[in-house]
């Protein structure tokens, strides 16, 4: 590898507001505003909000549901059968 091309890779807290799951990994992402949170081993970690992580996503919380706009399904049964 070059040196000084790359970003710095380091400890960086992921935290889902949504659903309350919070871990530590290493990543290159950085926190906006140079937000940062106190872990649980006492030393602060740059920290990113993320919009979904499988505590908040339907699919695995099992609270998705299918939904069927203007009648497809029925639209796609008469039209090939419903074999």
């Amino acid at each position: 590898m070059q040196q000084g091309i790359h970003p710095a890779y380091r400890p960086v807290v992921f935290r889902d507001r949504a659903g309350g799951l919070a871990f530590l990994t290493r990543s290159t992402a950085t926190a906006p505003d140079g937000a940062a949170v106190m872990w649980e081993d006492g030393a602060t970690y740059p920290v990113v909000d993320v919009d979904v992580s499988t505590a908040s996503h339907p699919f695995f919380t099992g609270r998705g549901r299918v939904v069927d706009s203007a009648g497809r399904v029925e639209r796609f049964r008469r039209r090939y059968g419903a074999a």
